[in-house]
């Protein structure tokens, strides 16, 4: 089974509310909202990588030195394994756009699991909601 390899943001705003996207039309898993991020390239850095989505995705700028690793997932779909690290983010500049004509939502923690997510992002949400209660 091909394994995929994904970097992924919770963008955490001044408030504790945490950012969610929704994947568009026409993508799979449409209408599921996930954390931004995307595949890593070849001799890309899971860091680089989120630096660069986050761009692209987002119209946001992040310096390397503000990602902070928290957890990971390693989930088996039907036709591919993903292994995806999540980083918190909590400074940036700009303010978050949607690129790709993706819905974005702030979302407080223990109001994740109100989103439908993809299956392996669902155990992240309890991650978070554990981290913001302290």
């Amino acid at each position: 089974m091909k394994t995929v390899y994904v970097a992924a943001a919770a963008l955490i705003n001044t408030q504790g509310l945490i950012l969610l996207a929704q994947r568009p039309e026409g993508k799979s898993m449409a209408g599921l909202w996930e954390f931004p991020g995307g595949k890593i390239e070849p001799n890309e850095t899971p860091e680089a990588a989120l630096v660069r989505e986050l761009k692209e995705e987002l119209a946001i700028l992040v310096s390397e030195s503000d990602l902070e690793p928290i957890t990971f997932a390693s989930h088996a779909y039907q036709s591919f394994h993903l292994f995806m690290p999540l980083f918190s983010v909590k400074s940036w500049s700009g303010t978050p756009h949607p690129s790709e004509g993706q819905k974005l939502a702030w979302v407080a923690p223990h109001d994740l699991h109100s989103y439908p997510a993809p299956e392996a992002d669902i155990p992240l949400f309890d991650v978070l909601a554990k981290r913001a209660k302290g």
